[in-house]
C-alpha cells in the first residue's frame, strides 16, 4: 500500500507538549565488543522499551540524533551507534576496506549483545542504506524501516570491475602514504566540517564533533578513519536492488528534504533508478510511505521538529506479523543473525 501521511508541521508543538517530555529520557554512552575492539554507541530510554536502531549517515556518528531522539516516543529503548572508523568506535583492522556487508555485520554483533530478535530502523543517508539491507538479508528482525534523506539502496551504473580496481589502487596508495593524524583548533575543525557538509549548521557541527573529534596537544583531531573516504569496493546494479527489495517484510518509511540529497548534485542518483526504486518499493513493500519535508540532508539534526511528529506517528503504527518474502508467516525461519558467542559490556 503506498499513501501519504497528512501534513503535520503545523500540529508539531501540541504534539510535542502533550507527548514527548525530553528530560526524561535516560541517555546511556555503551560499548559493544568486537574482534578488533569496540563498536561505541548512545542509548536512550529503557532496555524494556521497545527496540530501535538508528544508524548515522556517512562521515556522521551517533551523536546525529541527539536533538531527533527526545522528541520521539519515548516507550522505546533507542541505541545509536557510531559505525566503526566513525565517532568513538575502533577502526577496523589494517589492510581492510569499509564495505556495506561489514556494516551489516557490525549489526549482527551488537543486536546480538542486546538480545535483540525484532527491533525497527531508523537510518540517515548510508545508514539508509545499512537499514535498509539489512531488512532485506535479514528480513525476520525487522518491523520498520524509516529512511531520512535516503533511497535505501545505491544503484550504480559504473563498471564493477573498474569500481573495485580504484578501490584496491586507492588502498593501496593510501597505506604507502602513513600520514599523521592532522591537529586543528575547535574553530577549523568545526569549518573543515561545515565545508565538507554544507548541509550542517553550525550548532550541528559542534555536536557531531562532540564524538568525532579528540582533544590533543594543540587543538583536535578527528577520530574516524580516513580509509572511509576512499571509494566503495561494493556496488549494486539495480536489477539487484529490485531483487533486494522483494525480500523487505518490514513496514517502510522513507523521508526527503526538500533541499536535501535531490538537490545534491554529489548525492543525485539517476531519475530512471529513482523511479525504479520507488515503484520496487510500491510493489514489493507491504506498507510504503513517501514524505517531502523543508530541510537539508541533516534535518534531523539541524530541524529535527521538521521530522518527529512523521517519525512517532509511523513507529506508533501497529507492528506486522513476521512474514516471509512470500507473505507467509514465518514458524520457523533461518533470516536471523546467528548467535555469537561474546561478553556484553553494556
Amino acid at each position: 500500500m503506498y499513501r501519504h501521511f497528512a501534513p503535520v508541521m503545523l500540529q508539531f508543538r501540541r504534539f510535542s507538549t502533550s507527548v514527548v517530555c525530553p528530560a526524561m529520557i535516560k541517555v546511556k554512552e555503551c560499548q559493544f565488543p568486537v574482534p578488533w575492539g569496540h563498536i561505541a554507541a548512545k542509548s536512550w530510554g529503557s532496555k524494556d522499551g521497545l527496540p530501535v536502531l538508528c544508524l548515522h549517515g556517512w562521515l556522521d556518528n551517533a551523536n546525529s540524533f541527539s536533538r531527533l531522539i527526545p522528541l520521539l516516543p519515548q516507550d522505546r529503548h533507542y541505541v545509536a551507534i557510531d559505525f566503526p572508523g566513525h565517532g568513538l568506535s575502533s577502526h577496523r583492522p589494517a589492510g581492510t576496506f569499509y564495505i556495506l556487508p561489514k556494516y551489516i555485520s557490525d549489526i549482527c554483533r551488537v543486536t546480538n549483545v542486546l538480545g535483540w530478535e525484532r527491533f525497527s530502523v531508523i537510518g540517515h543517508s548510508m545508514g539508509g542504506s545499512v537499514g535498509c539491507l539489512f531488512s532485506a538479508l535479514f528480513p525476520d528482525m525487522v518491523d520498520k524501516v524509516i529512511l531520512i534523506d535516503s533511497y535505501g539502496f545505491l544503484p550504480t551504473k559504473a563498471s564493477l570491475p573498474d569500481v573495485v580496481q580504484k578501490g584496491i589502487v586507492e588502498l593501496l596508495k593510501y597505506e604507502k602514504q602513513k600520514r599523521p593524524n592532522k591537529v586543528y583548533s575547535e574553530q577549523a575543525a568545526i569549518e573543515r566540517l561545515m565545508s565538507a557538509n554544507p548541509s550542517l549548521s553550525e550548532s550541528s557541527a559542534h555536536i557531531l564533533l562532540e564524538r568525532g573529534t579528540t582533544k590533543v596537544d594543540g587543538g583536535v583531531h578527528f577520530n574516524r578513519d580516513f580509509r572511509i573516504n576512499l571509494p566503495g569496493i561494493v556496488r549494486m546494479t539495480i536489477e539487484q536492488v529490485l531483487e533486494l527489495q522483494k525480500r523487505i517484510t518490514a513496514k517502510l518509511l522513507i523521508i526527503l528534504a526538500n533541499d536535501g540529497m535531490v538537490k545534491i548534485k554529489e548525492m543525485q542518483l539517476d531519475k530512471s533508478d529513482v523511479d525504479k526504486m520507488l515503484n520496487g518499493y510500491r510493489e514489493s513493500v507491504r506498507e510504503f510511505h513517501l514524505e517531502m519535508v523543508p530541510g537539508y540532508h541533516h534535518v534531523h539534526l539541524n530541524s529535527p521538529e521538521n521530522v518527529a511528529e512523521i517519525i512517532s506517528s509511523f513507529l506508533n503504527t501497529p507492528t506486522p506479523a513476521k512474514l516471509s518474502a512470500e507473505g507467509k508467516p514465518n514458524k520457523t525461519s533461518n533470516n536471523f543473525c546467528p548467535p555469537i558467542q561474546t561478553t556484553p559490556s553494556y
